[in-house]
Formats: structure tokens, C-alpha cells, sequence
């Protein structure tokens, strides 16, 4: 109930978002949108292609009358191929962890209207079919309180009380709200991995099955 929005994804940009968050400590109501202008760029939906259009490269980049000369060159391109399709799944199914300062200096923080208020980190990434969003609401270290400040490191989701720098003031995580959606295609595209994957193991197994036999030699 603290979090609701409305976000509209399509392919690797998020073209709108616009959502309200519920202040807890004083149930304050704030609205914050995209702006019209703006537009924001999954990097992990960006990496899968471009692992995938790597991998279609690696299909593709022979004449059409090629004739392979032995399994072993079958074997070498079913691994180069199953690399990049195995890294552009691990793209989605393994969100990038980052700092809270990396996260408030990201350039996310510029694509709301009105802008968001300075004890406020929004956070945006895919994890396996879902589109999630994170909401920290912070609040400022006074200097008789920091002498026990302990940065945090890096990680997918922050918990409360994670405490951090940022320009010249000290901060520290009050609240976390996680929202996240289904995303059908995201879904899909994770079936598909799963199936090429099969696919090029099932070629290698039968390449290497008849190599077995070829190379046999009965006294």
C-alpha cells in the first residue's frame, strides 16, 4: 500500500512511469512521473541483446554453401554460441548490484517530475521475468550519531538501516518499499533461452556421439 504506480515498458526503455508513494511517518501522499522528454534504459535488456545479436553473429557470419571439416569445429561453435546466450540470460535472471551512492547518482534520479526530494533513491531493474521497482526513503545522520557509521557495499536490494555517504551529508535507509510486475515477454524470452540452450547441448551430444564412432578403430 505505500507504493502504486503505472509503468510502461517497451523493449529495453521504460517510456512512463508515474507513480505515488505513501510517506509513512506522516502519510503524506507524493506523485512523481517521467518526464515527457524522457526515457529510461534497462541495461540489462541492452547487455541480453547484444549477447543475443552476438550469437546470431556467430550463426550467420558463414557463407550459406559453408562445409564444416570435422565435429570438432561444430563443437567449438555450439560453446561460443551457448556462452553468449548463457550470459544473456544470466543478464536477466542476475541483477547488477550497486551502492547507494551509485544509485543517487544515477541519472534516474533527473527523469521525475517534480523532482524527487533528496531523502528519496528510486531504483529500477529486471529479475527473471519481472520488472521491479525499489523506493528508499532515507534519512539524514546527525554528526553526534556517526560515529558508528559503516558504509554499505554493494547488493541487489538494501535493507533498512544500510547507511551511507553521498556529497558532504551522511544518510541512512529508514524504509524500503519493493513493487514489482510480471512481464509476459521477459518470461518468454527466458523459455526460449532454456530451449536454444537444449538445442545446441543436443548438437554437441550427437557430434560427439559420431566422433566417438569414427574415430573407433577394431583391432
Amino acid at each position: 500500500d505505500q507504493v502504486k504506480g503505472v509503468l510502461t515498458l517497451q523493449g529495453d526503455a521504460l517510456c512512463q512511469a508515474d507513480i505515488n508513494l505513501k510517506m509513512p511517518r506522516n502519510n503524506q501522499l507524493l506523485h512523481f512521473a517521467f518526464r515527457e522528454d524522457k526515457q529510461w534504459k534497462l541495461q540489462q535488456i541492452q547487455d541480453a541483446r547484444n549477447h543475443v545479436s552476438q550469437a546470431m553473429y556467430l550463426l550467420m557470419n558463414r557463407d550459406v554453401n559453408y562445409q564444416f571439416k570435422s565435429g570438432l569445429e561444430v563443437l567449438k561453435l555450439m560453446d561460443a554460441v551457448m556462452l553468449q546466450l548463457s550470459r544473456a540470460r544470466n543478464r536477466l535472471t542476475t541483477p547488477a548490484t550497486l551502492t547507494l551512492p551509485e544509485i543517487a547518482s544515477s541519472g534516474l534520479a533527473k527523469m521525475f517530475t517534480p523532482a524527487l526530494p533528496p531523502d528519496i533513491l528510486v531504483n529500477f531493474y529486471i529479475n527473471l521475468n519481472k520488472l521491479c521497482l525499489t523506493v528508499y526513503q532515507l534519512h539524514v545522520l546527525q554528526p553526534s550519531t556517526t560515529k558508528n557509521f559503516k558504509p554499505a557495499g554493494s547488493s541487489i536490494l538494501h535493507n533498512p538501516g544500510a547507511m551511507f555517504e553521498f556529497g558532504s551529508q551522511r544518510y541512512e535507509v529508514s524504509h524500503v518499499h519493493k513493487v514489482e510486475c510480471v512481464v509476459p515477454w521477459l518470461n518468454d524470452a527466458l523459455v526460449f533461452f532454456t530451449v536454444s540452450l537444449q538445442l545446441c547441448q543436443q548438437l554437441k551430444d550427437k557430434i560427439s556421439v559420431f566422433s566417438s564412432y569414427w574415430n573407433y578403430r577394431p583391432y
